[in-house]
């Protein structure tokens, strides 16, 4: 190498050290981040897919740790693992169908087992029979169809030496002895998610996940990493790379600087059904990502589907909290999403092609969620979803709310709907109304 090119290449270091220092210390979204964020509550509905060589053995994408499959056994996968009816356009037929508005595709998940062509790895989709690189497809097919793509990218690895596996909570079992090198690992962190974000034409996010192996438990949210993730650097990579793609990290924490929504797994923002939830509620936009089933990854014995209207229910209600719903599939090892997935998809489809007006371009927190349902609001046009049963006969009542209300109607705009206003709240008459089996709408106007 030149000297000057060997100068520039350390200036050029330097730089990127002294921008990750400053955002470390205060990070400011530029106009392109705060666009992406608003266009990303507007949104509201995406379809998340978890998806890999560990479909194969058809028992979730935590097999590998669950069985403490060791990383010589593991790896036989990639002569197994053949998606020959994988169709993008089928995935992305459906997300569209089901009403989602973006998709967040599992580029590489703690198995480490990437599904892209990444020349970091030889463990990954192209090596396998099947030959092709799985998310350039689907990019190209989201990019052809308006859907936007988000990338979820796991931090950890089960698979490779070097990711530091003797602090970790998970993959204790997968038998790997080569003393780790965290420098080798996040140098090959940062060259993968330059491929992807080079390589693979616009890329609206980033979903991170993993960071928790490295704290002995979830519910402390005091608890330090025990390793350095270089997140002031890594996140500085992606700003720069791609100027709008939003940040996520899934570590059950408040967001890190450099982080541009929240992310909350199988539990509305600020819930705790889990036990690594209950994470303080920031001021960034919320996701909340939920199964369709118990699984997230293909698991041939898991029948507890959720119904429609459940489904529905989550939607609204998380919307309601302004959040976004990340809702989940785990395609089969063929590529196929099974059929118990996609009809109800479809269903909810129908559904968001009536009743969409009430959940896109919306925002929530109107009022805490109340027994009977919750409230979505766009501008002036306040949306009362009542999604579970009264508990009093023949009324809802709306606590609480200040703003003078003009009109009630059905959602439809057909049928009016009696009300009556007074300082604690809004007392809304359903008198002569049948209820729906999913979600009666009732439509505000206020001042």
């Amino acid at each position: 190498m030149s000297p000057y090119k060997k100068w520039r290449l350390i200036l050029a270091s330097f730089m990127l050290f002294v921008a990750s220092v400053v955002q470390a210390q205060s990070y400011i979204p530029s106009e392109q981040i705060r666009a992406a964020q608003r266009e990303f509550q507007d949104i509201k509905f995406g379809l998340f897919i978890h998806w890999g060589a560990s479909s194969v053995l058809g028992s979730g994408e935590w097999v590998m740790n669950n069985r403490n499959i060791a990383v010589s056994d593991y790896g036989r996968l990639i002569n197994i693992f053949n998606p020959h009816n994988f169709d993008a356009k089928k995935w992305v037929d459906l997300a569209k169908a089901a009403g989602m508005k973006y998709i967040t595709f599992i580029t590489r998940h703690h198995d480490g087992f990437s599904n892209w062509d990444t020349k970091q790895s030889d463990w990954k989709i192209t090596n396998t029979k099947y030959g092709k690189d799985a998310l350039k497809q689907l990019a190209d097919e989201c990019h052809a169809q308006g859907i936007k793509l988000f990338c979820y990218y796991s931090l950890l690895d089960w698979y490779r030496s070097d990711y530091q596996y003797e602090t970790g909570k998970t993959g204790k079992g997968t038998k790997r002895t080569e003393k780790s090198n965290w420098d080798s690992y996040i140098r090959f962190m940062k060259a993968q998610l330059t491929e992807l974000l080079t390589q693979y034409g616009k890329i609206d996010g980033i979903w991170f996940d993993g960071h928790w192996d490295q704290l002995d438990n979830d519910h402390d949210k005091s608890l330090q990493s025990k390793v350095n993730w270089h997140y002031d650097e890594i996140y500085t990579l992606i700003h720069n790379l791609q100027p709008g793609c939003l940040i996520a990290n899934n570590h059950h924490l408040t967001p890190l600087p450099g982080e541009d929504f929240q992310a909350f797994e199988k539990d509305l923002p600020g819930g705790n059904t889990t036990g690594f939830g209950g994470a303080a509620v920031s001021q960034l936009p919320l996701e909340t990502c939920e199964t369709m089933n118990d699984s997230w990854g293909f698991n041939i014995t898991d029948r507890n589907y959720k119904t429609v209207k459940s489904l529905v229910a989550y939607l609204v209600s998380a919307a309601g909290y302004n959040a976004n719903f990340l809702l989940n599939v785990g395609p089969m090892p063929d590529g196929t999403i099974q059929p118990e997935f996609t009809d109800t998809l479809r269903a909810v489809g129908q559904w968001m092609a009536k009743y969409g007006a009430s959940i896109y371009g919306t925002r929530g927190g109107i009022i805490a969620k109340q027994d009977w349902g919750t409230i979505t609001a766009k501008d002036k046009t306040w949306y009362v979803h009542i999604i579970n049963k009264p508990k009093q006969s023949g009324f809802i009542f709306i606590p609480d709310l200040k703003q003078k209300v003009m009109s009630a109607t059905l959602f439809n705009g057909a049928t009016g709907v009696k009300f009556k206003q007074v300082p604690e709240g809004l007392f809304v008459y359903l008198d002569g109304i049948t209820l729906h089996a999913i979600d009666t709408i009732i439509t505000l106007q206020v001042q």
